[in-house]
């Protein structure tokens, strides 16, 4: 658990290391350039692969499992999230409706996985990034509270935004049966 700790806590130091510091951010990038979105790149990698490692291996201890209609709930859930996740870059015109995107689709996958995973390490990896994602929204619309919606956006770019989110929905299906968590219960 230790280790998905730590992975928390870097990724979430990452993210919040622009509000939170920004001389400190402003005299890196200063310094190193371009070089110093590497280094956050690089912690951000080094943050996720903490949490893996440390989410399987962690102890579980079961608080609640999986049923049929929370697998359900969860495969909806997480075709939102792929869409919402998407949406921030879209030329969809749901765009405009939407300040993060992003960041609520993070929410809307921790929660859809916290459903159908009610082990320890489960609540403290999605919980976690739940948290971090609800936080982050709170600092940036206080950091920044003047927001242009996005203008523009077509039918078209929503057919699109449906497609490759089907599309990539059906990539991490497969790559969870492949790893040997059957999504879609049974």
């Amino acid at each position: 658990m230790t280790l998905l700790i730590t992975g928390l806590f870097i990724w979430t130091a990452a993210h919040f290391f622009k509000r939170f510091a920004p001389a400190q951010r402003g005299a890196l990038q200063e310094k190193m350039g371009d070089a110093s979105k590497g280094i956050i790149a690089i912690l951000l990698v080094v943050s996720i692969v903490l949490m893996v490692i440390g989410y399987r291996g962690a102890e579980m201890n079961f608080l609640w499992g999986r049923s049929a209609a929370t697998t359900g709930i969860n495969n909806l859930l997480m075709l939102a999230a792929v869409a919402l996740l998407g949406l921030g870059s879209s030329k969809s015109r749901l765009r405009k409706k939407m300040r993060h995107p992003m960041l609520t689709g993070v929410v809307v996958w921790a929660a859809s996985h916290l459903l159908v995973n009610g082990d320890t390490a489960s609540i403290v990896l999605f919980g976690g990034l739940a948290i971090w994602a609800l936080a982050q929204m709170v600092i940036i619309n206080r950091a920044v509270p003047d927001y242009t919606p996005y203008e523009g956006g077509s039918a078209a770019g929503d057919v699109k935004l449906l497609v490759i989110s089907l599309v990539i929905y059906g990539i991490i299906a497969g790559i969870h049966t492949w790893l040997g968590y059957f999504p879609f219960g049974g």
